[in-house]
């Protein structure tokens, strides 16, 4: 083994700059498909007598510097466990490489040491860097006093050098710190030093490998993002400080992600004081604390693609809270995310006449339209907290229109207030339940309102079937009501009222009316065959007691 030369301080040609370009995660090409062999290889050796003995062992199967590393760093992540005892009582502690070796654990700087003299046997330039990090028991927003509390190292390869925390790269504790677990993490491998800054600060800031170099203030104000953020394919989260304070009972959050993600959010552990909306690079949320003060929030991401139901948390912020905004308190049945996006195009939504999550209607009317995909039936429901309605009346006041792929939702709302449009969907073809696709919120503060319910709708009423009037489900008393009801491939259609009434067809539309005295309901029928004398109820009204 040759001894390397003493290493080379960092200087231009090692710097990246910040804030990072997101264009790679590392901070030199790697393909880790060409490591499979390699790695698998790494994590069978097992050598426990020198250090020397094991690196002989290693690089049986490594040929450039590159492989070389690689196969330390795998063998180093997945043998050596974090001392969890030893982190509580350090007196016992021994970092030193062979130490660390036989006993199988060690606190970061033992990872580093082991990892710098390995290197250094194998015939790479290696230093072991000591700094500040946001790691564990780091609080958002705390300042770094006194000495450095972790250590990591710096490899020189390809005429460059890199960075990389094997400490981080073998696995994490847990929230009590008695519990080590293995669980392998590739971002701290050759990290961008753009992204390494987020939670590693050298001592000595050239070792930062960025241009500008941050300064401490810089590092404990900035936003602290997780691995999972980046690996996850996320690239940017505004604000970027990690408090933020409300305006006027307001926060907002947005991120920027490659590719179709799934957010989710808790402030202070609910999702009920927000309302998120996809995009299709990211995602917005804003957040309206129903209580003053200060309040943790975290947001977790998933790919969209990903079978389990395994959201990842890969931000945190404390929200900062001086004044409530009472009019934003949102409906509990309000579900996260709210409106279309393109997660509900993929269920068959297409072109939404609302693209926005919230409908302002101050008439206490609203009508949405979408293009269907094909074979989808279509349930929606109304939501309110504190309507004295039951489900199936407020279900009465939405409409169902379809011409052709499109469909239109009529809304006419029972009266003011925050209502939840909820909107769920089958195949035609499957005889199953629906399931739940998406919702709106629908606001309306106009106390006057106070729309009847549509009429009932009956089974034979076919889809495609419209009600041009009346489109109240409340008729007057002893008024003549006009009808005009688009039906097609049908004989007869009667009204039955006090006495029978039948309509006339012309121009694809049947028409007519009927008197509503001395009943208090009024009944649409349909006759389907003219050669059977059987008529099939389609509609049913109320009529207004006298």
């Amino acid at each position: 083994f040759q001894r390397t030369e003493a290493p080379r301080p960092p200087g231009g040609k090692d710097l990246h700059a910040y804030p990072w370009d997101k264009s790679s995660l590392k901070s030199m090409p790697v393909d880790l498909q060409q490591f499979e062999k390699l790695d698998a290889y790494a994590l069978k050796v097992n050598v426990k007598n020198s250090v020397e003995e094991l690196v002989t062992a290693l690089l049986k199967q490594a040929r450039t510097d590159l492989e070389k590393v690689r196969a330390i760093w795998m063998w180093i992540c997945h043998h050596i466990e974090y001392d969890v005892v030893g982190y509580h009582n350090k007196s016992q502690l021994s970092s030193k490489p062979i130490d660390v070796l036989q006993t199988g654990k060690s606190i970061c700087e033992g990872y580093a040491g082991l990892f710098e003299q390995m290197c250094s046997i194998a015939g790479i330039q290696c230093m072991k860097l000591s700094g500040y990090s946001k790691g564990y028991g780091y609080k958002m927003g705390q300042t770094f006093t006194g000495d450095s509390d972790h250590a990591w190292n710096a490899v020189y390869l390809d005429g460059r050098w890199h960075l990389l925390d094997s400490t981080w790269g073998s696995g994490a504790v847990d929230d009590s710190f008695t519990k080590f677990t293995f669980r392998y993490n590739e971002f701290y491998f050759l990290t961008h030093p753009a992204l390494f800054i987020n939670n590693h600060f050298p001592d000595n800031s050239n070792w930062q490998l960025l241009k500008p170099t941050l300064t401490l203030k810089d590092f404990e104000n900035n936003m602290l993002h997780n691995s999972n953020f980046y690996t996850l394919g996320l690239l940017t989260a505004e604000p970027q400080t990690a408090v933020i304070r409300t305006v006027n009972g307001k926060a907002s959050v947005s991120v920027d992600c490659r590719s179709a993600t799934l957010f989710k959010f808790e402030l202070k552990g609910t999702d009920e004081h927000g309302l998120m909306t996809l995009k299709k690079h990211g995602m917005k949320l804003d957040i309206y604390p129903q209580k003053t003060g200060s309040h943790k929030l975290q947001i977790f991401a998933k790919p969209s693609k990903a079978s389990e139901d395994v959201y990842n948390c890969v931000l945190e912020y404390v929200v900062e809270c001086e004044s409530v905004d009472k009019a934003m308190r949102f409906p509990k049945g309000l579900h996260q995310p709210v409106g279309p996006s393109w997660f509900t195009e993929r269920q068959g939504f297409l072109r939404p006449s609302h693209p926005d999550p919230i409908i302002h209607t101050n008439d206490g009317r609203c009508s949405l339209t979408f293009t269907l995909g094909k074979d989808i039936s279509v349930l929606a429901l109304l939501h309110c907290d504190n309507s004295s309605l039951t489900e199936d009346k407020r279900r009465q006041h939405i409409m169902q229109i379809h011409r052709g792929n499109q469909i239109e939702l009529k809304i006419h709302l029972p009266h003011a207030g925050n209502f939840v449009l909820k909107i769920y969907a089958k195949k035609k073809s499957d005889p199953g339940n629906y399931d739940y696709v998406f919702n709106y919120l629908i606001t309306c503060l106009n106390t006057e309102v106070k729309w009847p319910a549509f009429p009932q709708v009956y089974s034979k009423w076919a889809e495609d079937y419209e009600i041009l009037e009346p489109l109240s489900g409340l008729l007057p008393a002893n008024r003549n009501v006009q009808f005009k009801l688009k039906m097609h491939g049908i004989a007869k259609v009667l009204v039955l009222a006090d006495d029978t009434h039948s309509l006339t067809q012309s121009r694809g539309c049947w028409e007519g009316t009927c008197n509503t005295s001395g009943c208090s309901e009024v009944f649409v029928m349909v006759q389907e065959n003219a050669n059977h004398s059987f008529y099939s109820h389609v509609l049913k009204y109320e009529v207004e007691s006298q």
